[in-house]
């Protein structure tokens, strides 16, 4: 077939069923979404090594039940969700010879110019304290939400190394932001810069509520490789949040 003549130099893989629940209810669904064995298969009929595969896994490969995990700590993931990305990993990493995975957090900033169908987080927080009525937060679960141009820039600098030196990679990378934040954390700093009622966030354990799966409670990232691999200077959630809420979807 003639496009297999074009060979990329950098595949970037973000297509996921990213929704827990979604993949508790359809395992074979996730699994069949989330590991990239198609997409691994069409960039065989290349020469071996010479595409940079740079594929997006996620914090959810953690158990949750302590903070700051590294690369190198076990993978004990609780649900399916975390599971089929555990096997994508491991995919990616016995199929190829030049990849980088990248376990993202929870990816915030504003809305594309062709706007996404699923609930953005920080907007969803805005939407919810802007109309005056009290809104449910977990204050025990944590994360380290990542700014959405942070993403792109590792992205960038991992392209750019590749593209420049041509040296075939095997990295692994937590892709988190610099602060550990519960929702509730999270919900504050969205009503702190809007100038919200901070009465209207009510904390509540995340035990308290039936998600239809089971959540890790702390996927807290150290970031400290990806800092010191990439030269890399995260923004803080704070100002991530500003910027989202200052930034249209044109710039």
């Amino acid at each position: 077939m003639s496009y297999l003549k074009c060979q990329p130099d950098v595949v970037v893989n973000c297509a996921a069923l990213s929704v827990p629940r979604v993949c508790e209810m359809d395992p074979n669904a996730a699994l069949s979404v989330n590991v990239p064995s198609s997409l691994v298969d069409w960039l065989s009929n290349f020469k071996e090594g010479s595409t940079l595969l740079i594929h997006l896994s996620t914090d959810q490969v953690y158990e949750g039940v302590k903070s700051f995990y590294k690369e190198e700590d076990e993978t004990v993931p609780v649900n399916v969700y975390g599971k089929s990305k555990v096997a994508a990993e491991q995919f990616v990493s016995e199929k190829c010879l030049n990849f980088a995975i990248l376990r993202s957090s929870i990816i915030f900033g504003p809305q594309t110019i062709s706007p996404v169908p699923k609930s953005l987080p920080i907007q969803w927080i805005d939407g919810g304290l802007s109309k005056g009525e009290k809104m449910d937060f977990f204050h025990d679960e944590y994360r380290c939400p990542v700014y959405v141009k942070d993403v792109v820039a590792i992205i960038l600098a991992l392209t750019s190394r590749w593209i420049s030196e041509g040296k075939q990679m095997q990295l692994l990378l937590n892709v988190g932001g610099p602060d550990r934040v519960s929702r509730v954390q999270m919900a504050e700093a969205v009503a702190d810069f809007r100038g919200y009622n901070t009465s209207l966030i009510k904390p509540v354990s995340a035990s308290s509520v039936d998600r239809g799966v089971k959540s890790p409670a702390d996927i807290s990232m150290n970031i400290t490789k990806l800092v010191q691999t990439l030269n890399f200077s995260p923004t803080s959630f704070t100002d991530g949040v500003k910027l989202t809420l200052t930034t249209g979807a044109k710039s």
